[in-house]
């Protein structure tokens, strides 16, 4: 029996147009003057932002100078603001209503995210998204870099969830999400369910290359832990 549902944000629940890596990117690119392939890009989807910053700087420099990782991290959080200012994110298309689906069957929702929290409350404030365990509420928690000590690919941001609701047995949980270290956080948190979904950063293809139990994009996780159709009209 699945108690708790963890979901990735940025292209797992919420469409923001790439804007995260986008600003990354464009970061990276301007204080070390490189150009970044996608390739080079790869081991920042998913990951802590922070941590992402000094992995680029050990890369191109040899070293990651905790100033400047912070300075280059408060840009590209201040870049991503404005940003989410001004083409604010929007939910991926059936999200809200399979959460509600897998809340209502007595699953608990968690989002689990390499942002921060001030970073993951602006997203949560655009969607008019809340946090809390009433009903009326989209999720029960929202888990974020702020939260852990490491980032993905270790598991930590799901064990947090798990920590959180209560939930002491792996093989009760679901872990979603839409990159590469998504799914390798899933598979060291022990889940049962590691889910592949397609609708964000890295293709079908590509994720069926790493371990995972299924792909399923999240407004079809509740037809793949059979939660009743009742349930849904209730």
């Amino acid at each position: 029996m699945v108690s708790l549902v963890t979901l990735d944000v940025a292209g797992t629940t919420v469409n923001e147009r790439g804007a995260v890596y986008d600003t990354l990117k464009a970061v990276v690119e301007e204080a070390l003057s490189v150009t970044l392939s996608d390739d080079d890009l790869r081991p920042a989807l998913g990951a802590n932002k922070a941590e992402a910053i000094a992995g680029f700087l050990t890369k191109f420099r040899g070293e990651a100078d905790p100033e400047l990782v912070n300075e280059l991290f408060l840009k590209f959080r201040g870049l991503l603001e404005q940003t989410y200012r001004e083409q604010p994110p929007v939910e991926l298309p059936g999200v809200v209503d399979a959460i509600r689906r897998m809340r209502a069957a007595g699953m608990q929702v968690s989002l689990t995210t390499g942002f921060d929290r001030g970073v993951t409350q602006m997203i949560l404030d655009a969607l008019g998204w809340t946090v809390g365990p009433e009903a009326t509420d989209t999720v029960d928690f929202a888990i974020t870099s702020d939260d852990v000590s490491t980032g993905r690919p270790a598991p930590e941001l799901i064990q947090v969830a798990m920590q959180r609701a209560g939930v002491t047995d792996p093989e009760q949980v679901v872990a979603a999400g839409d990159t590469e270290l998504d799914l390798a956080a899933g598979m060291n948190a022990g889940a049962k369910y590691v889910v592949a979904v397609t609708t964000g950063a890295q293709a079908a293809d590509h994720l069926a290359k790493f371990p995972h139990t299924h792909v399923c994009d999240v407004r079809d996780l509740p037809e793949l832990l059979g939660v009743p159709a009742a349930v849904a009209a209730e």
